[in-house]
């Protein structure tokens, strides 16, 4: 979707520049391409040396090079972007280009591109509340300038509140957003996406539960969203942040995940992602069980519901395409196979979340997608490149 796309991103100097690094990265993934200017400050932060290893190309710094001014001057610079970033976008930078100031190259860029720009703000909580900085956050939005976050949590400075840099997940949702080619081929769609792994009580302190992050499934409830589906996510505990444009149900166990998916049919789409616990306690303890030395307590088991093979075999309200995940930590794709016919569902997505494979947790899948007695094998992507290639396949299936 964002593939051939230009941005010029702007580092400005704020502790959560580091996670620039990131956002460049996971955009070079998607075949953008980036150009960067590092401010002075941005500089304190992260290294020119590494910017320029992940974008490909070398980091602009000084507003006076004529080596840079006859090759790349910072009008070209600014106007050749399809889109301008400035994250973290400090409350010095945007307190300059509110007042229209231009004295470095970044101020500058900002003042004489034509293109749209995006900041995200990045500063103590106390900064972001003031009245010059919520003067200069209106004037910007009065401008034209959009803004995503800051979110609200934990700070470098040790505080609790508003003022952090919305992550990089949450910042190339809001990329795609506004650079995506026009047309959303699943409008009019519905979408009911399961994420994260469910929390089964033992007693008010312990649970049985499984190492899933939630990063796959809310990358595919983003992805979905993006493409004009209205897409509603069920989730289980996860700290992953909230894809752009998705409803968010949050639950603990699983039959609070199945109350909740049954809740949001009827959908045209179900993708059940989710790392559901296979067994709970019968009767988990009202109070925290104790040693008393008469040796471990003993546990009684029973079955959760099969949230996938329910929605899968509703003979009312059944989504016209149901897709299951799969973890599976050995003989993958023959387990897969089997699971897909056993479930019911349309399509399985399988993916190997043994040990070594890093999936759980990790930034990467490597899947096979299962549709009836086919395998097709994936090649190692990131979760969000795994999200937007099963919502284009998805897409596609709907427009026949």
């Amino acid at each position: 979707m964002l593939n051939g796309k230009r941005i010029l991103l702007i580092i400005s100097g704020g502790i959560a520049a580091y996670k620039t690094l990131e956002l460049i990265r996971r955009l070079g993934e998607r075949g953008v391409g980036v150009r960067t200017i590092l401010t002075k400050s941005g500089a304190q932060f992260v290294t020119p040396l590494s910017v320029a290893a992940l974008s490909g190309e070398r980091a602009y710094q000084d507003l006076f090079s004529l080596t840079d001014e006859s090759e790349m001057g910072h009008i070209r610079l600014s106007r050749e972007a399809d889109l301008v970033v400035v994250a973290p976008a400090t409350a010095n930078i945007m307190a300059k280009a509110a007042a229209g100031i231009a004295d470095d190259l970044a101020t500058t860029a900002l003042l004489a591109t034509d293109k749209p720009v995006l900041m995200a703000p990045a500063m103590n909580l106390q900064m972001w509340a003031h009245e010059a900085t919520q003067r200069n956050a209106t004037r910007l939005v009065d401008d034209g300038v959009l803004m995503v976050g800051p979110e609200a949590g934990d700070l470098a400075c040790g505080e609790i509140g508003s003022g952090r840099m919305a992550e990089p997940a949450t910042i190339l949702a809001r990329i795609s957003e506004l650079l995506a080619p026009a047309g959303t081929p699943l409008a009019g769609r519905r979408a009911l996406i399961t994420s994260g792994p469910t929390r089964e009580p033992i007693d008010p302190v312990r649970y049985i539960s499984n190492h899933s992050s939630g990063k796959q499934g809310h990358a595919v409830a983003g992805a979905l969203a993006a493409l004009g589906a209205a897409a509603t996510l069920v989730t289980g505990p996860s700290a992953e942040a909230d894809p752009a444009g998705v409803e968010v149900v949050r639950v603990e166990t699983a039959r609070q995940m199945l109350d909740a998916c049954q809740a949001a049919l009827p959908v045209d789409i179900a993708v059940c992602a989710a790392a559901v616990a296979d067994w709970r306690i019968a009767a988990p303890a009202s109070g925290k069980m104790k040693k008393d030395g008469a040796g471990p307590p003993e546990l009684s088991f029973v079955e959760n519901p099969d949230i996938l093979a329910t929605i899968a075999g509703l003979a009312e309200q059944r989504p016209a395409l149901v897709v299951g995940f799969a973890a599976e930590t050995e003989n993958v794709v023959e387990n897969a196979l089997a699971k897909c016919r056993r479930k019911g569902c349309d399509w399985l997505v399988a993916n190997d979340v043994s040990s070594q494979s890093g999936t759980f947790g990790g930034e990467h899948n490597t899947v096979h997608l299962i549709e009836g007695d086919a395998s097709e094998a994936w090649p190692k992507l990131s979760k969000q490149a795994v999200a937007e290639r099963l919502g284009r396949r998805i897409a596609d299936h709907f427009a026949g």
